[in-house]
């Protein structure tokens, strides 16, 4: 902290600035009072919920409020359905993300400090912050419109400048370097390549998306392609829809990096300053994805942290590992945060199902192309490489159309053009692995393989399945699985204690049926 700066009032300054700023673009640049109304309601709301209600329901609460608001606003939103306005939605789901996760940091706070887990404890909030710091977290500018998301107690290092500060030992000579007084490290270059990396891919956009579009997969000269060339303009059309969000996110990035609030300290093997805190895409690594996880956890990165700390570690009970409620809780999450547009949910359903046949091919097919020992690549694994990218990537162009088509009608119809193909194929590969197929393939892994490789594989196999990434279920068999032992668990201790666990016969429900018609039927 240095001697001559007023904490607490540039904090105030900072704060203020940042409410004054977004207000301006609200209000001055794009009329959107209904959107101060809504931001309005959801801060305050949420708010009041951390600071009245002290139970441990209060971040349930806040979450159902806030999941509720964002839900009336999407309805309204589809059913109006004006893509020329100027919408509210996207900045209030960034809202909600910042406002449920307060709700949670300021419910850990009340909890006994060894209670907590490592994330807990570095983010909980033992003091309610006050009214203008608030403000200032909601309405921090940068992020605003289109994210990213980060916790309050980032925005509050941030302020506070803590967040710079050298740890104890380190080399006064490896640290960042400044500008004369200020303690923030100097972030005109990264921000500047960033914002430039941005403006390149909006301009990339304007120009395929003119090329590429909905109407040209919904119109007829469409089907005057050849079938791989259709598969072709459909990859296109997710590559050109897939940059718009890329140009946004790398200019709220590099915004928040000039501000400093993308600083994450000094790589200590290269000494250099790192500035991905808030990194929310990486372009590189889903262009060149070989596998649905890679796809997927390199796209709008916040989101999936927020749906793992926020949802799928709280939803499971202390002591417990994650299992098919958190999956499920996870998974509806994420679909209502989104909104309601039927497309959304056909990409979901797909995706989950693709990470299955993912992770089987990657279990049982990918060894074949490894060493025994499993250390290095044999001589075939190139073309495994090259044959995993083509698949990864043609069967998310086709997963992921219905989330640029949106309507139901437009997404079956674009999906037959291209004969379903990664419906069957998904179909067909789920077929094989469920079939005397899979022990074949671990048997002839097994006499293939090392005895050390083995005993590394067989975890593997067991251990439970990973986060959700964007809510995902990453193996619905085995969420089905885990399910169905959750429910004998849960009948199992019921007759335990002694309560009768009974199943509805039809005449049961017949009978309930006619009592509450009051007639018979």
């Amino acid at each position: 902290m240095l001697p001559y700066i007023n904490i607490r009032k540039t904090s105030a300054t900072v704060d203020s600035l940042d409410s004054h700023v977004s207000l301006f673009y609200l209000v001055g640049l794009f009329n959107l009072w209904t959107g101060i109304r809504t931001i309005f309601i959801s801060s305050a709301g949420a708010y009041a919920i951390a600071k009245y209600v002290d139970s441990p329901f209060m971040p349930w609460l806040g979450f159902v409020f806030l999941m509720a608001h964002m839900s009336v606003n999407h309805v309204y939103r589809q059913f109006a359905n004006a893509p020329d306005k100027v919408d509210i939605t996207g900045t209030q789901m960034v809202l909600v993300m910042k406002l449920t996760g307060f709700c949670w940091n300021v419910y850990d706070g009340r909890l006994k400090y060894e209670e907590l887990a490592d994330f807990q404890k570095a983010r909980a909030l033992p003091q309610l912050p006050g009214l203008l710091d608030f403000a200032g977290y909601v309405l921090f500018f940068p992020s605003l419109f289109a994210g990213p998301s980060f916790d309050f107690v980032d925005y509050r290092r941030w302020i506070e400048t803590t967040m710079f500060e050298i740890p104890p030992g380190t080399d006064p000579k490896s640290a960042p370097r400044t500008r004369k007084h200020r303690k923030i490290p100097r972030s005109g270059t990264p921000a500047t390549l960033k914002a430039i990396t941005g403006l390149v891919w909006i301009f990339l956009f304007l120009k395929f998306s003119a090329w590429y579009n909905t109407a040209f997969v919904l119109g007829d000269s469409y089907m005057q392609y050849s079938f791989a060339r259709r598969i072709w303009i459909l990859e296109m059309l997710g590559f050109s829809t897939r940059m718009k969000y890329y140009g946004v996110w790398c200019l709220t990035e590099g915004a928040c990096i000039l501000s400093g609030l993308g600083y994450r300290g000094v790589d200590p093997k290269t000494g250099r300053v790192q500035w991905n805190r808030l990194e929310n895409v990486n372009p590189w690594g889903i262009e060149t994805a070989q596998n649905s996880r890679a796809y997927l956890e390199n796209w709008n990165k916040n989101t999936n942290n927020w749906l793992r700390n926020y949802m799928y570690l709280r939803v499971t009970p202390k002591g417990k590992k994650p299992g098919f409620r958190a999956s499920l809780a996870t998974f509806i999450t994420s679909a209502f945060w989104h909104g309601f547009y039927p497309g959304y949910y056909l990409s979901f359903l797909l995706a989950a199902f693709l990470q299955t046949v993912a992770k089987n091919f990657r279990r049982h097919v990918r060894p074949f192309f490894l060493t025994p020992d499993g250390q290095r690549p044999n001589q075939f694994k190139i073309y495994y490489d090259i044959l995993s990218y083509v698949v990864t990537q043609s069967a998310f162009c086709f997963t992921t159309a219905p989330f640029v088509l949106l309507t139901l009608p437009s997404s079956l119809l674009v999906w037959s053009r291209v004969y379903f193909y990664a419906v069957l194929g998904t179909a067909a590969s789920m077929a094989f692995f469920a079939s005397p197929a899979k022990p074949w393939l671990i048997k002839r892994l097994n006499a293939r393989n090392s005895k050390k490789l083995q005993e590394l594989q067989a975890p593997l196999r067991e251990s439970p399945t990973e986060h959700p990434l964007m809510g995902l279920p990453s193996d619905p068999g085995r969420e089905l699985d885990d399910a169905v032992k959750e429910i004998r668990e849960e009948v199992g201790a019921r007759r335990k204690r002694g309560a009768s666990v009974k199943m509805a016969t039809g005449q049961d429900m017949k009978r309930a049926v006619e009592e509450k018609l009051g007639k018979k039927i």
